[in-house]
């Protein structure tokens, strides 16, 4: 009987853990190849992991809310021949009384890093309660003493803590008091419980002048990475004006016809985008990465996008060799990616390894933005709204003043490897190739 090692997928360059939401398969069930087998959260993306083989799930080695490095081990399917005898989970684990966790028995030797003991990811109160380190770490950011976090009402199995509860007890821990003064720590009296999590899901003050909101997950990872960005990266805007009256002509004109051929409605992005594929191979040093005092030249062209999230979030899904690809086949890549990242689709490999990212702020109806580098790339593009404008157009009969439909561009790029030269000399070609569009182009 094969065992095959399912190994926490990479979401990123820049990530190195992920945390598990959910186990949608359990020890003893069967998968098939692609069927998920678990949900995962990083700062970019909650993900489902699908299975790679056809087989059994044998072992189980980390419990929801558990956080996990890139690269290890979580799950043993086994494939072939007769089923793999269950194997104790560590949620299951978890319902012993003992403050020591075993490591779970199996039935056949196991790769050595399936041996992995799970106190390394499960930690258990001097009472016998276990706690991931996602609750250990929250705790911690929140100066939660164990004697107070032994306290804190658990949902979870056999009364475990999770982060919802934990979220919960930190709206009602910090909630005011009745005489205006707030609680900093438990009650006074030690056998006291904390008071049940108030219904409300914000904190407001007394006059209901001020409402205090809890970031969610994702928001308060966004926001780590947007300023490690900042710190990383001096940043330096620039802008250029287009003229895409030819382009929106174009798409006006054969939008309709595009549609019933391809099946596929075309919007701007992928325009702007094999305008932007262009431009990067005329200056492949836009297309790099900083290792210390070493740049590193991408060769692949992978575009990200950035997709506006019902949530209010964004997430960057990624067209890998987007200079390969003609109109149409960025089209498909460009609706579908977008469509599948608004419903929570996407899969962990279709995040990771972009070179270049643009964002669309016209589409919030803004002029022009200036955008924060996606590390660990160098540059980013902000396309604005499109608006009809009075500009001097040159004709053969001279110079006349025409109504023609305008863009701003701005790029925003990292000023240890790009100069104001290097990135003000790509921003212009990227404008020149939209200007160069041939309106005549068949579809």
């Amino acid at each position: 009987m094969a065992q095959v090692e399912l190994i926490m997928p990479k979401m990123g360059e820049s990530i190195i853990e992920a945390t598990i939401l959910k186990w949608v398969k359990q020890v003893g069930e069967k998968v098939e190849v692609d069927e998920t087998i678990l949900e995962i959260a990083t700062d970019k993306v909650d993900s489902e992991v699908p299975s790679p083989v056809d087989g059994v799930i044998q072992e189980i080695l980390f419990a929801e809310n558990d956080t996990v490095e890139i690269g290890k081990v979580i799950a043993i399917i086994a494939t072939e021949g007769e089923e793999a005898i269950p194997q104790a989970t560590p949620s299951v684990a978890q319902s012993t009384t003992s403050t020591t966790v075993a490591e779970p028995v199996t039935a056949n030797p196991q790769p050595a890093v399936a041996e992995t003991p799970l106190t390394q990811t499960v930690q258990v109160a001097s009472e016998g309660r276990f706690y991931s380190p996602l609750v250990r770490n929250m705790a911690k950011k929140e100066q939660i003493s164990q004697a107070e976090l032994d306290r804190v009402p658990g949902t979870g199995l056999n009364g475990r803590v999770t982060k919802k509860d934990m979220l919960n007890y930190l709206k009602s821990r910090t909630a005011p008091a009745t005489n205006g003064s707030v609680k900093p720590q438990a009650p006074a009296a030690p056998a006291a419980k904390p008071a049940a999590p108030a219904p409300s899901p914000v904190a407001s003050s007394m006059n209901g002048a001020v409402e205090i909101v809890e970031m969610d997950r994702m928001r308060k990872l966004i926001a780590d990475h947007m300023v490690m960005s900042k710190h990383t990266s001096p940043h330096v805007t620039s802008f250029v004006e287009v003229d895409v009256t030819n382009i929106v002509n174009w798409r006006n004109k054969i939008k309709g016809e595009f549609q019933q051929k391809h099946g596929e409605k075309i919007t701007f992005t992928p325009i702007f985008m094999e305008a932007v594929t262009r431009a990067l191979r005329d200056f492949p040093m836009v297309n790099v990465s900083v290792d210390g005092d070493k740049i590193i030249v991408k060769k692949n062209i992978n575009i990200g996008m950035a997709t506006a999230l019902p949530s209010g979030n964004l997430i960057v899904p990624v067209i890998k060799n987007a200079d390969q690809l003609n109109l149409v086949g960025l089209t498909k890549q460009v609706n579908n990616l977008a469509g599948r990242a608004r419903n929570n689709k996407l899969k962990p490999e279709e995040i990771q390894d972009g070179t270049f990212t643009l964002t669309n702020v016209g589409t919030f109806g803004n002029v022009m933005g200036t955008p924060i580098i996606n590390q660990p790339q160098v540059a980013i593009l902000a396309v604005g709204a499109i608006r009809k404008k009075p500009a001097v157009v040159e004709t053969e009969y001279g110079d006349l003043i025409a109504v023609r439909q305008m863009m701003f561009l701005s790029l925003s790029y990292d000023h240890r490897v790009v100069d104001g030269f290097l990135g003000g000399s790509f921003l212009r070609r990227v404008g020149d190739y939209l200007e160069q569009f041939d309106p005549d182009q068949q579809i």
